[in-house]
């Protein structure tokens, strides 16, 4: 048995093994592009070393798409034909990946917590049990696990990042901000430090410093994942969009965040739905972008990976003109809904459905049906993940949805009152 470098032990003889561990840990923390090259080579220097093959697998769960979850399964068999020999930690580390898999999410996030209180070196643990309790909109929780494990890595920057995010997320802004930037000071090229601190100058309006902050960081983001990268562009298109520089947000849409994206990468894609979104509700025309964008999206119909995701999805294909399309997911929303644990199936039921209905309404100009379901669920959206600034665009797409509705009935009024009038004119 050898130690990673978290100082956990790793069920492995091999030292490249560990170098390839060592090195996804890393990349994982710090989203960056190699992580999946990394722990590949682990895997390669001891096919039976059963947490790299669970590490594997949570990087592909983590891609959430249907194809990266049938290499998982692959991966967890691996890891578990060596159950015997490995330790109580990495046991617990695969079960938590196979509850994953399983969408078991409330088992996964007990075993994290319970792997976190054993061996609060594990950050990998943190961060995932933080994506899980994220994606529940658990926000407290999220929080939680991650400060439990700071006095034993105070210098450990990666956690102060999971830890402003955690603050952010709970309002504790001021907080986050101090504790993002000392992530940020003991090492520049921490893009999860800097995502922290962008939310917090965001929610408090603080548009220059925001937009200053970020771009001076942006250099650093050039090693991170698609995912991370044009999120943090993202970010830097909000405070663009808040100043009302349309030019300037569409050519970050079209450089920096749908430009770089992986076409293919659903969260590449719910960061660019959401922004074109955003632009259409400022009256901004967004020319031939949700068709482009929504090409890559048929994929997506039945997968469900995630609620939240699955709302964007559909009303990109509504706005595309895809009917078809919508009505296929909705469909298999539905069915999905009904086949999964109870734990998941209420919020997908009585949330994330009614919610799905109500972007399809509205993407499809039927305001009045979009306010009636979507004004009822508006209070638990949270319960479906995102976070706050993610949140808020259903609320804008509901507010939306009162105006045009109020507008359509004063043109539909004024219509009837034109055409009576003829009408009187006409008899007379």
């Amino acid at each position: 048995m050898l130690k990673d470098m978290q100082g956990l032990g790793v069920t492995t003889d091999s030292p490249d093994a560990i170098a390839g561990i060592n090195r996804f840990i890393d990349q994982s923390l710090f989203y960056g592009k190699d992580a999946e090259t990394a722990i590949l080579k682990a895997i390669a220097a001891d096919p039976t070393c059963a947490l790299a093959h669970a590490y594997t697998a949570a990087y592909y769960l983590s891609q959430e798409n249907r194809i990266a979850w049938q290499q998982a399964q692959v991966h967890l068999l691996a890891a578990q034909k060596n159950w015997a020999k490995i330790t109580d930690r990495e046991k617990w580390y695969v079960q938590a990946i196979i509850a994953w898999a399983n969408k078991e999410i409330d088992v996964a996030i007990t075993l994290h917590e319970e792997i976190t209180n054993h061996f609060p070196q594990d950050l990998i643990s943190v961060q995932q049990g933080q994506y899980h309790y994220f994606y529940l909109g658990n926000k407290q929780r999220l929080l939680q696990i991650a400060q439990k494990v700071l006095t034993p890595n105070l210098d450990n920057h990666y956690l102060y990042g999971m830890v402003a995010f955690g603050l952010e997320q709970c309002h504790q802004l001021a907080s986050a901000e101090v504790i993002g930037r000392k992530a940020t000071d003991l090492n520049r090229y921490d893009p999860w430090a800097h995502h922290a601190v962008a939310h917090v100058m965001e929610t408090q309006g603080r548009l220059e410093e925001g937009i200053a902050w970020m771009e001076s960081l942006a250099p650093t983001w050039e090693s991170c994942n698609s995912m991370l990268y044009t999120h943090n562009w993202w970010h830097v298109a909000l405070y663009y969009l808040e100043q009302n520089d349309i030019e300037k947000v569409l050519l970050l849409y079209d450089t920096y965040i749908w430009g770089h994206a992986n076409k293919r990468s659903p969260k590449d894609q719910v960061g660019a739905i959401s922004l074109l979104l955003r632009l259409e509700l400022r009256g901004v025309d967004v020319s031939n972008r949700w068709s482009e964008l929504s090409y890559y999206l048929y994929h997506r119909i039945h997968e469900h990976a995630l609620p939240f995701q699955d709302l964007h999805y559909v009303y990109a294909l509504a706005k595309a003109g895809f009917i078809e399309w919508v009505k296929q997911m909705l469909w298999s929303m539905q069915q999905y809904a009904l086949s999964i644990n109870p734990f998941l199936r209420q919020s997908w039921l009585e949330v994330a459905i009614p919610a799905a209905k109500g972007m399809v309404a509205h993407a499809k100009d039927d305001f009045n049906t979009a306010i009636t379901t979507l004004k009822p669920v508006l209070p638990r959206l949270h319960e479906i993940g995102g976070s706050h600034a993610q949140l808020a665009l259903f609320k804008q797409v509901y507010q939306d949805a009162v105006l045009l509705a109020q507008k359509q009935s004063h043109l539909y009024s004024n219509c009837q009152i034109s055409t009576h009038r003829r009408k009187s004119c006409f008899l007379r």
